[in-house]
């Protein structure tokens, strides 16, 4: 359904919309498709006048593992590949803001990176008790034009934000419940996800839509603040021999 890679899978129930990180062999880590299928996919959904709501999860045991390492060397190395990656970040991130539909995150497995992005930018999220969230960008010498940094601060307090955006620690179903990063900690959380979803279809549409689309406003103002600056940083961070080192370090352990 729409327009999208085998990466993303994407199924109608009514006026509900499932869909699936689809990589489930690799724990949904993020490949130049998965990632330029999700810049074009809220578009789509938006445009979609039959849906309603939408539940976002993953196959397997993860939501999403964060990026490839493959795909990272491949950032690395093309300019042109790195351009257009940071434009589909930018795409990404205002698409989910301005998503006319609720989404709602099932967070299967560990949420990581540009999973725990998502998580960030979804509009109410399960996780389950298995999880956790994790935005490990600075770790390898990255900046998080979309991730815990930009969204975060909206969520939580700053200097939890910076704590957790800064180390790239394990957050924890509780912790993120507590912290506000997570609605509910539950055992399966697409279950719940679904009926949360089912629960929004018998609300009247018009009132459901526009309510969200008066919050995200501030969500939208907030990033677009901080959003050019933050993807002109991480294009500069792709190309340091801090990111170049440890991407190569980690390719070296994953084929050892």
């Amino acid at each position: 359904m729409y327009d999208m890679p085998d990466e993303i899978r994407v199924d109608a129930d009514g006026p509900l919309r499932i869909i699936t990180l689809n990589r489930p062999d690799n724990l949904n880590a993020v490949n130049d498709d998965l990632h330029h299928g999700l810049a074009r996919l809220w578009p789509q959904l938006s445009a979609d006048r039959s849906a309603r709501v939408a539940v976002l999860t993953g196959a397997g045991k993860a939501f999403s593992a964060g990026g490839d390492f493959a795909y990272l060397e491949e950032l690395r190395q093309d300019s042109e590949l790195r351009t257009r990656s940071i434009a589909d970040g930018r795409d990404l991130v205002l698409g989910m803001a301005r998503c006319r539909i609720p989404v709602i995150a099932a967070v299967n497995g560990p949420a990581v990176g540009l999973g725990c992005s998502l998580v960030a930018l979804s509009d109410l999220v399960y996780i389950a008790e298995t999880a956790h969230l994790a935005d490990p960008h600075v770790r390898v010498g990255l900046v998080a034009a979309d991730g815990g940094a930009l969204v975060w601060p909206l969520h939580t307090s700053l200097m939890l934000a910076k704590e957790y955006a800064l180390t790239g620690a394990r957050i924890s179903p509780a912790q993120a419940r507590e912290m506000g990063l997570v609605n509910h900690v539950v055992t399966d959380p697409l279950t719940e996800a679904l009926a949360c979803a089912k629960r929004i279809l018998d609300l009247p549409q018009q009132a459901v839509e526009n309510t969200k689309r008066l919050m995200n406003l501030q969500l939208e103002r907030a990033v677009l603040a901080a959003l050019d600056f933050a993807l002109t940083a991480e294009d500069l961070s792709f190309q340091t021999e801090d990111f170049r080192t440890i991407v190569a370090g980690l390719t070296a352990a994953q084929k050892a």
